[in-house]
This record gives structure tokens, sequence and C-alpha cells, in this order.
């Protein structure tokens, strides 16, 4: 049974999406057979997997209002080991249409356990705000790992996200525990990012991964050309980064280290 992993934080632009797309990619280098799910209005995993979400007859707006089944959302990427169901624009309508849903935090929960016996990982790309969708998301998984820009803005907002964590696994799923927060965008010019992770090893209670991921140009542009950082620029340092935080998640699950031969999938 594959498990599922909430890459989540409240706060925008801390590496959500870049670090569900890596860690995919990462993982599926290993040999491992992953689903991204793509909860975000925005649709960024989408995008940058290089799927035209304008071209998708269901995506996780049809799943969460009950159009689709969750298997019939379920795309092919080209990229070996990754599969996807899509997001568009249409899912930041559904919040209202479920509301008067007696089971609305359920819905991804019930859907994702048909597939969770597919997948090794099944990696939720929530958006960045505490709404239905993230909470659907949260109730759906078996662990959340926290992406944390090293910004000094980012730290606020992660106490009542650790809370929300809290209320969610007190009231729709006791399962639910921290995996970790991964450090994104270190830049190692500045006295700040250095002063950010010594200040949250010191105050914060949870498992910090020891994988660092560096700020990069590099990893900015991957997106535009539909493609995870380890295929635009595989030799970088920040897709080695991603590599390392791939094995550390592995080894934390029990996964053997076995590299995969074909990256891509066949025509």
């Amino acid at each position: 049974m594959g498990r599922i992993i909430s890459i989540t934080n409240q706060k925008g632009g801390v590496g959500k999406t870049a670090t569900t797309i890596s860690l995919a990619a990462c993982l599926a280098e290993y040999n491992m057979n992953v689903l991204i799910v793509d909860v975000d209005p925005q649709g960024n995993s989408t995008t940058s997997l290089g799927i035209d979400k304008d071209e998708q007859e269901t995506s996780s707006y049809e799943l969460f209002t009950g159009k689709a089944a969750a298997r019939d959302c379920v795309v092919e990427t080209k990229f070996a080991g990754i599969d996807l169901i899509p997001s568009t624009l249409d899912l930041a309508g559904a919040e209202v249409e479920v509301v008067d849903f007696d089971d609305r935090n359920y819905i991804l929960d019930r859907a994702l356990s048909t597939l969770k016996a597919d997948y090794d990982f099944i990696l939720i790309d929530c958006p960045p705000s505490l709404n239905t969708l993230t909470c659907n998301a949260l109730t759906a998984s078996d662990s959340v790992i926290i992406p944390l820009q090293c910004e000094f803005l980012a730290l606020e907002g992660l106490k009542q996200l650790l809370d929300t964590i809290d209320i969610i696994k007190e009231r729709t799923n006791q399962r639910l525990q921290v995996d970790g927060v991964l450090f994104t965008m270190y830049d190692n010019r500045t006295n700040l990012s250095a002063q950010v992770v010594e200040n949250v090893y010191k105050n914060l209670n949870q498992k910090i991964y020891q994988t660092v991921i560096p700020r990069a140009v590099r990893m900015a542009e991957a997106p535009s050309y539909g493609m995870p950082i380890t295929f635009y620029d595989k030799r970088s340092t920040v897709a080695q980064s991603y590599r390392d935080f791939a094995v550390e998640v592995m080894k934390q699950n029990g996964k053997r280290l076995v590299r995969r031969k074909k990256l891509l999938r066949k025509k």
C-alpha cells in the first residue's frame, strides 16, 4: 500500500510545488511509482509536468464534486513512474459546491483509498491556505512534509499550520503525523538563512530533514519547460539536493534504493 503525503504550507512561495515535483521525480529515479494529486486551483504542479490544463476532461475538480471517479482522473506524464491527477481553475469553485456535503472533509480520503495499492507514494500538492481542499488533503494523508523557506516571514503561520494538523489528527485522521520540515531556498551568502535554520532547530519540536535545498535560478526556470529540475538541469546542486532528500524520505519509509533504468516513458 502506498504512503499518502501532503506537501503543505499555508504560506505561498516556499517551494511547495517545486518540492512535490522534484521529490516525485527523484523517487521515480529510485524505481518508485508515484502519483501526484494537484489540489491547488493554480495548477502549478500540473503545468510543471508539461500537462496542458485546458485539454483535461477530468481533473481534481471532477473528483471533488463527484463527477468522476479518482481512477478516471489519473493521467500519465511523460516521466516514467509519475502519474498525475491534474488541477484546473475550476477547482476554485469546488469548495462552495461541496459545502453542504455531510462528508466534505473525507472526499479525497475516500477517493485515494481506491488508488493506494497502485503506488509507492501519493504526493498531494496543497493550496497555500488552510481551506476545505487542504483539510481534505490532510484527512486523506498518512503524513505531512512542510517546506519552509529560509526567510523570516516564512516562520509566521507555521505554528498555526501545526495547530491545524493537530486538530485534523484529533477530529478526522488519527494516523496523521508530521514526517518533517524541509528547509528550501537556502542562500549561503546571507546570515538570515542560517539564522532561520538555527531558530527552527531551537524552537520547533518536529523532525527536520538533514538535506537543505539551496536557492537556484534554474529551479525557477524548469516549470516553464514542463519538467522537473532533475531533467532540466540534472547535474545541478539543487537537483542533487532533492535526490538526497528523496533518499531520506525512502529510508524513513523503509524503501530499497534501486535505480530505474529508463526515466522517460516509451512513446
